[in-house]
């Protein structure tokens, strides 16, 4: 395996909770009312140093869509998923956004960032 870059973003960033890695702008965010199995989610226009899994088709409470999941490029953890296709018109805005889970980032700058650390199972995005 070759040698890793982390690019470093400037301005608010959310970073891997694991081993705070940059991982998307605040200026990037899209929306904060994303729901996922663990909880809140967050989407994003860009993501930076993630890896992107294969391609799925996976049914969402919007329906169905391929989605790839993203791992911090760093340690490896999942921290979201990666819409690559939606199914249903009303959908197509989240074609190449990606989606980070609220529990898997920490916000570089808001100490008062919260983290849902017991997320229902009520939340969930997949169906």
């Amino acid at each position: 395996m070759g040698r890793i870059f982390v690019i470093e973003l400037d301005g608010r960033a959310y970073r891997c909770k694991f081993c705070k890695t940059h991982l998307a702008l605040a200026d990037d965010l899209v929306s904060r009312s994303f729901h996922c199995r663990r909880g809140k989610a967050y989407l994003f226009n860009n993501a930076v140093n993630i890896t992107v899994g294969v391609h799925e088709e996976r049914m969402m409470l919007s329906g169905m869509h391929t989605v790839a999941d993203i791992f911090c490029c760093c340690c490896g953890q999942i921290v979201g998923w990666k819409y690559e296709a939606a199914h249903e018109k009303n959908q197509k805005y989240k074609e190449g956004k990606f989606v980070l889970e609220r529990g898997r980032i920490v916000d570089g700058v808001d100490p008062g960032f919260y983290i849902d650390a017991h997320p229902s199972a009520s939340d969930a995005e997949d169906a």
